[in-house]
């Protein structure tokens, strides 16, 4: 009901009675005062009476808080509608507090980032508390980035290292390792994870290449002090190392370079290392205790790598007591340093919140189905879309349809389910909501479908691209229930981030469904797509998913590692 349409309430008109004749006869005029008291009290009732039960609709119809929008596309949301959402949601969650337990520091003004402090009205709580050492360390790490951090005095002084001619000094104040932006932005965030969690066990300062577009998709997560890496810095041909790179340490040991034995002195003062999916013996030797006393002792290690790294940290014996300490539930590593250092930029915010206002905050249960096809064609691929029903199905995350079309359901009585569906094409969204828009679910539930975008083939360096790609995994973290697709690194943010154990959608073989369709995940943690499998003690293979409980293979990738919460095999 539009406000312009509600007609104000008016004053009854008065008749000759009300000016104190009835059937003819005049009235004292005392009696007459009386009378027309009670009347106007009468009318005053009368008018709340009517008037109170049209105040919701009123209310509503007042907000007007969509525009037209299409379900998958641009759209419009009514700021104060957003502003009502943010202010009912902190009185409802005013418990909760918005540092997450401690895991953010105050120190960041928050107009600068609003997800950092809203996104707790966005998510439920999580279950999985950081560990009193995990918060101290991370405060203790932001002194030494303040102390440390771009253009700071020690900065400057340990970057006059890096000048031609220079070599290390041996032990410095600050010592940094620099992270270069490469590949995909789900391996780049969980890359980037995996090199937060090695500055703080080697106390290292972290600072990041910006690329193309990390300024764009993630706000400045450290309070005081920026960990962008300067445009002056002087090694400028990092960005084209790779495996062949003469600065890596594989290549320098592999060339006999360098030795293990040499004095900080005599070592240069940076060090490429190359831990992509490619790299070879020499450079996987990172992950053995003796070469990382070695790599203690340069001042700044440049880092590149499309891998979630972080489970083989903890088979390095000198880091498994602080590693026990800072993480006791070894499946929360991504979980706790995703949320403290990931926020999204206030564009990509922008992007999250009006999707989340427009199609899912008034639905009972949100799902999140995250569909990634590793086929040279587009698709859409029948046998795909029978595996994503026969998963959902299956496991009651989606009802089963009704043929009976006499079927009548009426919202009031029956649950609201939204399904958020990502994927580079639109055929599976359109088919599985033309599904439940055709026929009504055997359960009663409401189902609505929807599909923030379709950029039907993967644009790594495309900016707009990745702002929607980073909206959509966390649009996905903020779902009930997760189901993903095997190998993907974009259900791996979301599940980490979200504190979720996904269902994993087995990958297919010759396009048939696999049987079973779907796997319920072990813990919320990413797999490790390209472990090293050397024991560095005996200098021989071994797997490594066998050499300690909480570190095994994957469940959609068999000589991938994870990382679960168990002390016993």
């Amino acid at each position: 009901m539009d406000m312009k349409r509600n007609r104000r309430l008016q004053p009854w008109p008065r008749s000759s009675s009300d000016r104190g004749s009835v059937g003819g006869a005049s009235r004292p005029a005392s009696e007459r005062k009386t009378g027309g008291i009670l009347l106007r009290l009468a009318m005053i009732l009368v008018a709340i009476l009517v008037f109170i039960p049209l105040m919701p609709i009123v209310s509503r119809s007042k907000r007007n808080p969509l525009r037209p929008a299409a379900e998958s596309g641009h759209f419009d949301v009514n700021a104060d509608l957003e502003e009502e959402f943010i202010e009912s949601s902190k009185s409802q969650k005013a418990e909760v507090d918005k540092f997450l337990g401690g895991l953010l520091a105050s120190g960041i003004e928050e107009q600068s980032c609003l997800s950092r402090y809203q996104s707790v009205l966005y998510r439920k709580a999580s279950s999985r508390s950081p560990s009193p050492y995990l918060l101290k360390r991370l405060r203790k790490y932001e002194e030494l980035h303040k102390k440390c951090g771009p253009n700071s005095d020690l900065y400057n002084r340990t970057v006059n290292q890096l000048k031609p001619g220079q070599s290390s000094s041996g032990i410095t104040e600050c010592n940094y390792v620099v992270w270069i932006s490469y590949s995909g932005l789900g391996n780049r965030i969980l890359t980037l994870a995996s090199t937060f969690l090695y500055a703080l066990l080697t106390n290292r300062v972290l600072l990041i290449d910006r690329g193309v577009d990390m300024t764009v998709l993630f706000c400045e997560p450290f309070p005081w002090s920026s960990w962008l890496l300067p445009l002056d810095f002087p090694v400028s041909q990092f960005k084209s190392f790779d495996i062949n790179s003469p600065e890596s340490y594989g290549n320098m040991l592999k060339n006999r370079v360098i030795s293990k034995g040499l004095a900080g002195a005599l070592l240069p003062s940076y060090m490429y290392l190359h831990l992509g999916h490619d790299y070879g013996e020499h450079d996987k030797l990172f992950f053995c205790e003796d070469d990382q006393n070695l790599l203690q002792k340069i001042p700044w290690l440049v880092l590149r790598s499309d891998n979630y790294f972080a489970p083989s940290l903890f088979l390095i014996p000198s880091y498994e007591g602080e590693l026990h300490q800072l993480f006791p539930e070894r499946d929360t590593v991504f979980h706790h340093l995703g949320r403290y250092l990931l926020h999204p930029s206030n564009s990509v915010w922008g992007l999250i919140t009006r999707y989340y206002h427009a199609y899912l905050s008034k639905a009972d249960e949100k799902l999140g189905i995250q569909i990634r096809v590793f086929e040279s064609e587009s698709g859409p691929f029948q046998h795909v879309l029978d595996q994503v029903l026969a998963c959902t199905i299956k496991q009651s995350i989606l009802p089963e349809i009704s043929k009976n079309e006499s079927m009548i359901i009426t919202a009031a009585d029956h649950r609201s389910k939204a399904v958020l569906i990502t994927s580079l094409s639109t055929g599976y969204f359109k088919m599985i909501r033309n599904m439940y828009w055709e026929h009504p679910s055997k359960t009663g539930d409401i189902i609505g479908v929807y599909q923030p975008s379709h950029e039907e083939h993967q644009q790594t360096e495309k900016q707009i691209h990745n702002m929607k790609a980073w909206a959509e995994m966390y649009l996905l973290s903020l779902t009930d229930v997760l189901v993903t697709s095997a190998w993907s690194t974009f259900g791996y943010v979301a599940q980490g981030l979200g504190g979720l154990k996904p269902w994993i959608l087995v990958k297919p073989e010759n396009r048939t469904v696999p049987n079973p369709p779907c796997l319920l995940a072990m813990s919320m943690e990413p797999c490790f797509h390209a472990p090293p499998f050397y024991d560095c003690r005996t200098k021989r293979g071994v797997d490594t998913g066998a050499l300690v409980p909480h570190v095994t293979h994957c469940e959609d990738m068999s000589w991938g590692l994870k990382l679960v919460d168990r002390d016993e095999w």
